[in-house]
């Protein structure tokens, strides 16, 4: 295989007495789509914490784009390439669409433009937020207030924006959560587009998103990876199963 994307090699973080991350190694490869799963409370959201910079891990070390950045800031991480959708949607409601992307692109261009003024009007900010508009299927709704979009396209605008800094690896929150069927399946079908374009890393619940995805599957349990291996090597791993899949399948998250 290609050296490694991402790295985490023995994360451990604690919160008091709970250990959150155990000992947590995983990779991504260039343009895979790697899928993160677990129950509630494994650890998922602060193994990306600490992939991202939010959060310091108490030991290990976090090797991307061929850098070792345990230690760097979440800003110098996003300059190498490092992109995030959060769990809870984080855009700007009483701005356009199109607005809010625009705003992403002036973000990763730095201090080369004046904040809104410049977002509203420019053609250097407009003309790639019209893209990535386009990319994630919202091309008619840029002008639409993103107070007024749907939930499924408001996931959309903020993977946009994320897109904005045109990054190599994108690392996405359950972008599935709340949607509708069609939504998700409109989903899953833009996140299966990028796949050999750039890398994912994929927090998601919803089981059949993360079987059509995904190229390689995690499993967290109790701040462990128990597993990890290509979808059918997870569907068919017991210890799995019974940790996860199991609860899954009997209906509950």
């Amino acid at each position: 295989m290609a050296e490694p994307l991402l790295r985490t090699d023995r994360l451990i973080k604690r919160f008091g007495g709970l250990v959150a991350t155990d000992t947590v190694s995983i990779d991504v490869q260039p343009g895979e789509i790697h899928a993160l799963i677990g129950p509630n409370g494994a650890g998922k959201t602060t193994l990306v914490s600490q992939i991202t910079g939010n959060t310091a891990p108490d030991s290990g070390t976090i090797h991307f784009a061929g850098r070792d950045v345990t230690r760097l800031p979440t800003h110098a991480r996003v300059r190498l390439g490092l992109a995030r959708s959060f769990q809870i949607t984080s855009v700007l409601r009483e701005f356009t669409a199109l607005d809010n992307v625009a705003l992403a692109v002036q973000a990763h261009a730095g201090h080369s433009f004046r904040f809104l003024a410049d977002a509203r009007r420019d053609e250097r900010l407009r003309a790639p937020a019209r893209r990535g508009l386009e990319a994630v299927g919202l091309k008619d709704r840029s002008d639409t207030p993103a107070a007024t979009l749907s939930h499924g396209e408001q996931r959309q605008l903020e993977i946009a924006m994320a897109l904005a800094g045109d990054p190599k690896l994108l690392l996405l929150d359950e972008p599935m959560a709340g949607m509708g069927a069609e939504e998700s399946q409109h989903m899953i079908e833009f996140l299966r587009a990028l796949r050999g374009r750039r890398a994912v890393l994929l927090i998601e619940h919803d089981m059949d998103a993360v079987f059509q995805l995904a190229d390689r599957i995690t499993v967290l349990v109790y701040g462990r990876a128990i597993a990890s291996g290509t979808p059918d090597e997870i569907r068919a791993n017991a210890e799995v199963r019974q940790a996860y899949l199991g609860e899954e399948t009997a209906g509950t998250a």
